[in-house]
């Protein structure tokens, strides 16, 4: 049996660098379309716990106002060590 390697996340942080890995924020996206994404994968966070990971997350920036904030990608992701 070939073994496949899918990777797990702990957490809400961990849980959107997967999203962003896989180019969810090429495009705009605002929270209920990050939340659709994460439950299709079985990530069920609480709202706050998300909250601040997006507001944490360096690779993000976001538009609009409270309650109605879209999330983009800053630079595209790459693995570390490339170029």
């Amino acid at each position: 049996m070939a073994k496949t390697s899918k990777k797990i996340a702990m957490g809400a942080t961990e849980a959107l660098k997967l999203l962003w890995e896989r180019g969810l924020f090429k495009q705009w996206r605002d929270y209920t379309k990050i939340v659709e994404s994460l439950s299709q994968d079985n990530y069920h966070f609480s709202t706050p716990e998300l909250g601040m990971a997006l507001k944490r997350a360096k690779y993000l920036t976001r538009r609009g106002k409270r309650g109605s904030y879209e999330y983009i990608q800053k630079y595209p992701y790459a693995q570390e060590g490339k170029k």
